[in-house]
């Protein structure tokens, strides 16, 4: 194949890597023997924080507990590109080859860098479904930023490492123990990028006709997004089924940290309630930031996603909450989060 009709990606995820990688300010100074034990505590935690979480939940019973991978903040970019590009690689549209093809990729991963090293300095830990060498999972905690804001919020080193490996344990529990939410989620993103990419110009026009009821939406609904000014209805209809298993996915991994207990994470209420006020904080540049890259929208999923979850197991249990990961046709809608009576009768009776 010539050089002008081989096709590229549209973003050089090398160059986002290695972008955001060299813009991550550095973590907190911290003496060696400190910055030691927090590596070796999170490692070692996942295995007692998973245990916990399936105690709990009652999923995963009879798969291997395995420890985490604790990074620095670079290590987490390179991760986080890596997994990106493989969740993206076959729904992203691809740009034909030619002279500048190769620049405007690599002008892409620049500006995907520059994101990524924001969110460098602010991630505690993640379990991404995609990443990892055979694309299978990856748990990652990323040591510098749950040793800063344990520090700033002066809470117990111990707890506090435990009560973040509670939540992305969850999240690893939800991928593994529940076999076709992975392959779900792939394909939903798959098709809310390909669907943004197929918009035509009839489609933009129908688009623009429509902003002014969209508009009016906005001011009527504040959970309703920016974004979704611009979607047609059928994009809306996958993006709508996105956020619900989101606020899912992100909720439950909230509520589990916290009922867990104090018997696991003794100064837990502490915890939560300085964290909480954290979430809130910053300047305004930063809440602007935030804002702009959909950071503050995600931490009304946290609160959103806690609430059905704890409603629901309050109402009907443990058991009949776990429901949800029957199906994609069990999953909350976007409605029913908002009003998880509405699951419960759909589900339950």
């Amino acid at each position: 194949m010539s050089e002008e009709t081989q096709t590229r990606p549209l973003i050089d995820w090398s160059v986002a890597a290695s972008t955001g990688a060299f813009l991550v300010r550095s973590g907190p100074a911290v003496p060696r023997e400190e910055a030691d034990l927090a590596v070796t505590e999170l490692r070692e935690l996942t295995i007692d924080a998973e245990g916990h979480v399936r105690e709990l939940t009652g999923l995963g019973a009879g798969l291997p507990l395995l420890p985490g991978e604790v990074v620095d903040r670079p290590g987490w970019v390179r991760s986080a590109a890596a997994g990106l590009d493989a969740l993206t690689s076959k729904a992203m549209p691809r740009s034909q080859g030619g002279p500048l093809a190769p620049l405007l990729a690599g002008s892409a991963g620049v500006q995907t860098g520059v994101v990524l090293s924001f969110l460098a300095s602010r991630v505690l830990g993640q379990y991404d479904p995609f990443a990892g060498p055979e694309g299978d999972g990856k748990l990652l905690l990323v040591a510098p930023n749950v040793v800063a804001a344990q520090q700033a919020m002066n809470v117990p080193g111990k707890d506090f490492r435990m009560w973040v490996c509670l939540h992305e344990c969850t999240h690893r529990l939800q991928f593994t123990a529940v076999g076709w939410l992975r392959d779900y989620f792939a394909d939903e993103v798959e098709r809310l990028i390909g669907g943004l990419a197929g918009t035509d110009i009839d489609g933009l026009a129908n688009l623009v006709s429509s902003l002014p009821d969209r508009l009016k939406e906005v001011r009527k609904d504040r959970s309703f997004g920016l974004a979704e000014l611009f979607q047609s209805p059928q994009q809306r209809e996958v993006f709508d089924r996105l956020i619900a298993l989101s606020t899912l996915l992100e909720g439950h991994a909230d509520y589990v940290m916290d009922a867990v207990g104090p018997e696991v994470v003794p100064s837990v209420e502490t915890i939560r309630e300085r964290f909480t006020a954290r979430r809130k904080g910053g300047g305004l540049f930063d809440r602007l930031l935030r804002s702009l890259l959909g950071v503050e929208a995600k931490i009304r999923q946290y609160a959103e996603g806690a609430a059905f979850t704890r409603h629901v197991i309050d109402t009907v249990g443990m058991d009949k909450f776990n429901a949800v990961w029957r199906s994609p046709n069990t999953l909350p809608t976007r409605t029913e989060i908002a009003e998880p009576d509405k699951w419960i009768r759909r589900l339950h009776g």
